[in-house]
């Protein structure tokens, strides 16, 4: 009884600041994410040792300066980021969806969307992930999406509901797998993150040149149902709610001498892909979670694929 007291008061509260930001013109959301940048960011420094070490990791070059230059971009964009998601659904329609985005790549992406076979969407981090799946629904295309549950059952469900609304339909992550089959042999959209960390008995992969664990099952999907797999993005071009979004890569393994027929050649190619997004708009990247997380066994590291250039 506690808990569900507790757990329903932090979604009231959610939901009281939320109506807040929407009442508020994203251009004042816009100021107000700058502000809070700054305290959140220099002030503060939430989790600013974790943020620093993996700015350090993936650009051992930069200067501190610069370096806190990316945390302060970042958390903008974190924080306008959730301001774009409680305007969305009020300011994004089938009608204007272009006055909001622009789509690039869009002959190989409608192509591969109207291809009748099952399909694999990877992102990351990156950008505004959740407005990608917003605007998937608007362009008639319905996605499926792995996702953890949240521990707070109310805002679980507020959240789910704003993902569902345009037809983007969430799985939990813990004992989906029959439900993830059944839409790949329904020759549906299924769509993933490709940055989480996963745990020692996953696939190793290079990100910024360190090993870093992901999940075997991402791959998986796409190799066991001959999927094509697509890298998309999100990525904010300047003013609010204004982004490109997007394929960056696309391959097929039904294509002649494909190149990653395994789950290590695969789990490369769309971290390759993924750090490429990363190393264009850094500051537009979380890296506030820890992507880097334990060492692969001496096995492990020795079968690491080797890093290429991107595609």
């Amino acid at each position: 009884m506690l808990r569900t007291t507790i757990d329903f008061s932090v979604y009231l509260v959610v939901r009281a600041l939320i109506a807040l930001i929407q009442a508020l013109p994203l251009s004042t959301c816009d100021k107000a994410a700058s502000f809070l940048a700054t305290l959140a960011g220099r002030v503060f420094r939430i989790r600013g040792n974790t943020v620093d070490g993996n700015l350090h990791i993936a650009f051992p070059e930069m200067s501190a300066e610069e370096r806190d230059t990316i945390t302060w971009q970042m958390w903008r964009h974190l924080i306008l980021m959730i301001c774009e998601i409680a305007h969305t659904p009020r300011k994004v329609h089938e009608t204007n969806w272009r006055e909001h985005s622009t789509i690039v790549n869009q002959e190989p992406f409608v192509r591969t969307l109207l291809s009748g076979r099952p399909l694999v969407v990877i992102s990351g981090h990156f950008g505004n992930f959740e407005l990608g799946g917003y605007l998937m629904g608007l362009f008639g295309f319905p996605t499926y999406t792995v996702a953890r549950t949240l521990d707070n059952r109310f805002l679980d469900r507020f959240i789910n509901e704003f993902r569902g609304r345009t037809g983007q339909y969430i799985l939990p992550k813990k004992g989906s797998g029959a439900d993830v089959q059944q839409v790949l042999e329904n020759k549906g959209i299924l769509t993933l993150l490709g940055d989480q960390a996963a745990g020692q008995r996953q696939c190793w992969v290079d990100f910024f040149g360190k090993p870093a664990s992901t999940h075997k099952a991402v791959a998986v999907f796409s190799l066991g149902n001959n999927a094509p797999t697509m890298v998309s993005y999100a990525r904010r071009l300047g003013d609010p709610l204004h982004y490109e979004v997007g394929p960056v890569a696309i391959c097929d393994p039904r294509e002649p001498n494909f190149e990653y027929g395994t789950v290590p050649l695969l789990a490369q190619w769309y971290t390759d892909h993924l750090e490429q997004l990363v190393r264009q708009s850094p500051g537009q990247y979380w890296w506030l979670h820890r992507r880097w997380k334990g060492e692969p066994g001496v096995r492990r590291k020795r079968d690491l694929p080797k890093q290429r250039e991107v595609a």
